[in-house]
C-alpha cells in the first residue's frame, strides 16, 4: 500500500486538471499575446481562469495577477510592495513563523535599509494582536501575516489583524500568505480586510510553477519582471497558459461542494489525531476540528530524529515531510517549533502528516499501524 501524506508540499493533480493541461500544450498551445485567432483562443483559457479565481474571492478580474508560484507571489507583494511605497515609510510588520519566501525577501528589504518587526507566536501558533496594536507605527507601510502555517496548521484571525492594522495605520497595506489557505476556507479580502494575497497552484490540486497575487485595486506595487508589458505590464513575460488553465480548473473544483471537501479533511485529520494519541511518547502540535487547517497534522515522536523516521516511512511506502519542503535543503531547527515553544527534545523529533482530496481513512490505519511497529524499533536503535 501507498500512502502519500505530504500534500502540503504538492499534491496530485485533478483529472481536470490534467485535461486541460494537455489540451493546451497539444492544441491550443498558441503564445497568448499573439494577434491571430491561435494566440486569441490561448488568451481567452487565461481570461477564464482569471474569471473563476476572480469569481472565488469574490474580486475583480483585473485584481488577479498570475505568477509563476506562491514564492513570486510573496517577493512581489513585499519587494514590490515596499519600494512602490518606501515613500511614507521604511517599517514593515511581520511574524516569527513565517514561510521562507515571506522570511527571505524580508531580509532583502531589511539589507536595503527598511526595518522589520517580527511579531512572536504563543504556544499554539497564534499572534499577539496586543503586540501587533503596539508594533504599528506611522511610517508602517506593510505587515504581512500568513492565513495558515504551513507546518502546524495555526489559523491566523486574519480579519481581526486587518482591522487592528487599518485602525491603528489606515495607510499600512496588510498582506496575507495565503498559500495553505486558498482552497481550504471561503476568503473574502474585501470583507477581511486584505491588500495583497499569495496563492500557489500545486498545494490545490493543480500544476507547479504556477500562482497568483491578488492586488487590491489602486494598492501600488512594483513590477518585479520587466519585457513585453503582459498583464498590463505588471508581470512581463510570455503567459504561462497550461499552467494558468490548470490553476483556474483547480480553483473550480476546489470551490465546487466546497464544504463536503472540507468536512472530509477535517474528518481525517481529526482520526489521524486520535489514532496518533494511541502511541508512546508523541505530542500533537496541531488543534483538532475547525481550530486549526483542515489538511494540516503535526506530531512530535520522542527519541527519533524527524528524518529517521521520514525515511522508515518512506521504505513503506508512506510520504510525509519533516518540515516546509521550501527549506529542506537548508536544514535547522524549525523556527515554527522553537516559536511555539516545543520542548528541545521534540525539536528535531517532529514530523507533518499533511492531506489532500485523493487520502482515504485506510492510508490513515495503514500509517498507525506501521508506526506502532517502527517506533520501538527506532527508539531502541537511537538510545543504543
Amino acid at each position: 500500500m501507498e500512502a502519500y501524506f505530504d500534500n502540503s508540499a504538492s499534491t496530485q493533480v485533478l483529472d481536470s486538471v490534467r485535461d486541460i493541461v494537455v489540451k493546451t500544450m497539444t492544441e491550443d498551445y498558441a503564445n497568448a499575446s499573439a494577434k491571430h485567432r491561435k494566440g486569441m483562443e490561448a488568451e481567452q483559457y487565461i481570461r477564464e481562469a482569471r474569471a473563476i479565481i476572480a469569481g472565488t474571492l469574490k474580486v475583480q478580474e483585473k485584481e488577479i495577477l498570475f505568477t509563476s508560484g506562491g514564492s513570486e507571489s510573496n517577493n512581489m507583494a513585499l519587494i514590490g510592495g515596499a519600494l512602490a511605497n518606501q515613500r511614507a515609510g521604511k517599517h514593515i510588520i511581520s511574524t516569527a513563523v513565517e514561510h521562507p519566501s515571506v522570511y527571505n525577501p524580508l531580509t532583502c528589504l531589511e539589507e536595503l535599509g527598511f526595518e522589520i518587526t517580527f511579531l512572536q507566536v504563543d504556544r499554539n501558533g497564534h499572534i499577539s494582536l496586543e503586540e501587533l496594536e503596539a508594533a504599528i507605527r506611522p511610517d508602517t507601510i506593510l505587515a504581512s501575516v500568513m492565513y495558515v502555517n504551513n507546518e502546524v496548521g495555526a489559523v491566523e484571525p486574519v480579519e481581526e489583524i486587518s482591522r487592528i492594522i487599518k485602525r491603528k495605520n489606515p495607510n499600512t497595506l496588510f498582506h496575507v500568505d495565503a498559500i495553505q489557505a486558498y482552497g481550504k476556507y471561503q476568503i473574502r479580502p474585501k470583507k477581511q480586510g486584505i491588500d495583497l494575497l499569495s496563492v500557489s497552484g500545486h498545494k490545490i490540486h493543480g500544476p507547479k510553477g504556477v500562482g497568483f497575487l491578488y492586488i487590491r485595486n489602486g494598492v501600488k506595487v512594483k513590477p518585479l519582471i520587466y519585457g513585453g508589458g503582459q498583464q498590463s505590464g505588471m508581470r512581463s513575460g510570455t503567459e504561462n497558459v497550461p499552467g494558468v488553465a490548470g490553476l483556474g480548473a483547480a480553483a473550480k473544483e476546489m470551490y465546487t461542494n466546497h464544504q463536503e471537501k472540507i468536512g472530509k479533511l477535517i474528518q481525517l485529520k481529526d482520526y489521524m489525531t486520535d489514532r496518533l494519541g494511541e502511541l508512546e511518547d508523541v505530542v500533537i502540535n496541531s488543534k483538532k476540528g475547525t481550530d486549526s487547517a483542515p489538511q494540516i497534522v503535526s506530531a512530535s515522536f520522542g527519541g527519533v530524529r524527524s528524518e529517521v523516521l521520514l525515511h522508515a516511512l518512506e521504505d513503506k511506502g508512506i510520504y510525509v515531510s519533516s518540515g516546509s519542503a521550501c527549506s529542506s535543503h537548508h536544514p535547522g531547527v524549525s523556527g515554527t517549533l522553537k516559536g511555539i515553544g516545543l520542548e528541545p527534545k521534540y525539536l528535531d523529533a517532529t514530523i507533518r502528516v499533511s492531506f489532500g482530496v485523493f487520502n482515504t481513512k485506510e492510508e490513515v490505519d495503514y500509517c498507525i499501524d506501521t508506526l506502532k511497529e517502527l517506533l520501538p524499533v527506532l527508539r531502541r536503535y537511537q538510545r543504543g
